[in-house]
């Protein structure tokens, strides 16, 4: 993995929420804020199938997401910005192994009630920019995957 690979791993993995972007049907964007789990730079998150989010991806499986925090100094920005492909995840060992690993980032996650329509998305990234304000104000490393 590159240098600019493992810092976005990093800091996905040191991260919580994201704001994913995808497209309705009609072509109008839409974002939504989501708790995710990494492995290396592709996410996993839960939603509900009906969701307005699921419906988009079921339609249109490009999406964009922005990670970052809150900085009071603009000055020292770091986040990442991905482009990828958003797939339903219907392998039963791999649905249990991320709805584990939600379990343990997320507190009170476990005891939601079962619910049939719940589905796991995973993004896989094509593009992405590592921010980094404390190299250069704007500075954005690309890498391509």
């Amino acid at each position: 993995m590159t240098a600019v690979k493992t810092k976005i791993a990093d800091y996905l993995t040191a991260h919580r929420y994201l704001r994913l972007g995808t497209v309705t049907g009609n072509s109008t964007p839409q974002v939504h804020t989501v708790g995710y789990v990494s492995e290396d730079c592709t996410v996993f998150f839960i939603t509900d199938k009906k969701s307005r989010k699921a419906e988009n991806i079921f339609a249109n499986p490009a999406v964009a997401y922005a990670a970052d925090e809150n900085y009071d100094d603009i000055m020292f920005i770091l986040g990442v910005q991905m482009e990828g492909t958003a797939s339903l995840v219907t392998l039963e060992t791999e649905v249990l192994k991320i709805f584990d690993r939600m379990t343990q980032k997320f507190t009170g996650l476990e005891q939601m009630p079962p619910n049939q329509d719940l589905v796991i998305f995973k993004i896989e990234p094509d593009r992405a920019y590592f921010l980094d304000n404390n190299v250069a104000f704007g500075r954005r490393h690309c890498v391509k995957f």
